[in-house]
């Protein structure tokens, strides 16, 4: 939704009454599903952990693959740091010489097996090692095909980055998007890593502002598929959907709540666009919302008594704060004229949104004890700000050589990373929730 604003040439109102068609229908023609992924990262964290990752022992080429999934996850992340484990000779039963391995600089070591067992099944074994405490921090044993050996490596990497860090991976969590494929629209689903997309749509009409439930079985997005926006509710596992959001005027914006209970959603049903909740299934609608401007992107705050919009209210567009009964309004972003499209964080301490700054459009964050504000990325054009379910990182969209692409930041800035496919367009990613 957010692109929507800063295109519709200063008329904030002409936004209500949808101008998204016109941006959606700009968007260039993109490549298939399975189109090479290019990954940049730039930036380190304030912390930087040192650690070896060994291929895994017993195939080669199996073994190989899963180390690089964790090195690749762990690197992404800008807080660790690579030690060669290069012709190491470790298996999962080896004898671990930590002193030989604190002296190449590692304080960490990962290192494991993989077999192929009777049933065709692969047996995986890892163990991580701390080289300063000359002890082993985690050992566990994964089984699964061959086509579930990605999603292992990616919950080896968890493991590697909560024993080391404290705070929970998200390799293991998935992402979704939109792309538009010739005169197509696609929302797809895939990997945090951008890897393995699936298509949990197709339409020849716009999708947009997907978000997911928070238990990750459900999707909610906005489909013009019936001439005017409506917001359906997508079941990923078996892809029926209902709408949920079918009234006159505009249904646009969905959010659910943190226990999946409840949707908010920006509808002109009773003339300008306002903020209302509804039931999961649609039911129960009720107006938050009553004032002389435009209300729209709503975001329930973690415990679930309020919610952040945007609003004109005050001029120009800023963030606000309400009541999920409507009571207690208040303005939250002061800086700057223009600050849209806010997200909270898992801990409810930090608010995301974009804020155009000089004339380009950036992803900002707020700390909401304290009233600072931090912009996170130097772009001319950032848009769609997603947290990742552990708080740690921002999922964004950026514009790179004219067109689209997946974009993620540190939660301090420090670190940045860019995923795109080549002459692909992407657009407004969210990040999905922790599933177990």
């Amino acid at each position: 939704m957010s692109s929507a604003y800063r295109r519709m040439a200063g008329t904030w109102r002409a936004y209500a009454t949808l101008g998204l068609m016109m941006l959606l229908t700009a968007w260039m023609a993109a490549t298939p599903v399975h189109a090479q992924l290019r990954v940049d990262i730039s930036g380190t964290g304030a912390t930087q952990y040192p650690i070896a990752i060994a291929d895994f022992a017993g195939d080669d080429a199996r073994g190989r693959a899963i180390a690089e999934v964790i090195r690749a996850d762990l690197t992404r992340t800008g807080q660790f740091r690579l030690i060669s484990a290069a012709n190491s000779g470790l298996t999962v039963d080896s004898q671990i010489a930590h002193d030989d391995w604190r002296g190449r600089g590692a304080d960490f070591l990962s290192y494991g097996s993989v077999s192929r067992s009777a049933d065709g099944r692969y047996d995986v074994r890892f163990r991580l090692a701390d080289t300063v405490k000359k002890g082993q921090l985690d050992g566990v044993a994964f089984s699964g095909t061959e086509q579930e050996l990605r999603r292992v490596s990616h919950q080896i990497a968890d493991r590697i980055y909560e024993k080391i860090t404290g705070v929970r991976g998200v390799f293991s969590t998935r992402i979704a998007y939109v792309l538009k494929r010739g005169d197509t629209y696609e929302l797809q689903v895939a990997d945090a890593d951008g890897q393995n997309p699936q298509v949990a749509l197709r339409s020849r009409e716009p999708i947009i502002s997907p978000a997911w439930a928070p238990d990750g079985s459900k999707l909610a997005y906005v489909s013009f598929e019936s001439g005017k926006p409506v917001v359906y509710s997508h079941t990923l596992a078996t892809s029926a959907r209902v709408p949920v959001a079918n009234y006159k005027g505009n249904n646009s914006a969905p959010a659910w709540s943190a226990d999946g209970s409840q949707l908010a959603v920006a509808l002109t049903r009773d003339g300008l666009s306002q903020i209302y909740t509804l039931s999961a299934s649609g039911q129960n609608l009720r107006r938050v919302t009553r004032s002389p401007g435009i209300d729209t992107e709503p975001a329930f705050t973690p415990d679930g008594r309020s919610l952040m919009f945007t609003s004109d209210r005050s001029g120009g567009p800023q963030i606000y704060q309400v009541g999920v009964d409507g009571s207690d309004a208040r303005r939250i972003t002061f800086n700057g004229s223009y600050n849209i499209s806010p997200r909270i964080s898992p801990d409810g301490s930090t608010l995301l949104y974009v804020a155009r700054r000089d004339g380009a459009f950036k992803i900002a964050s707020l700390n909401l004890a304290s009233g600072t504000e931090t912009l996170l990325t130097d772009g001319r054009d950032d848009q769609s700000p997603s947290f990742a379910p552990n708080g740690m990182q921002v999922l964004y969209a950026a514009s790179q050589g004219g067109r689209g692409v997946l974009a993620g930041v540190s939660s301090d800035g420090r670190v940045r990373q860019t995923l795109s496919v080549l002459n692909g367009e992407i657009r407004e990613p969210t990040w999905g929730p922790f599933t177990r």
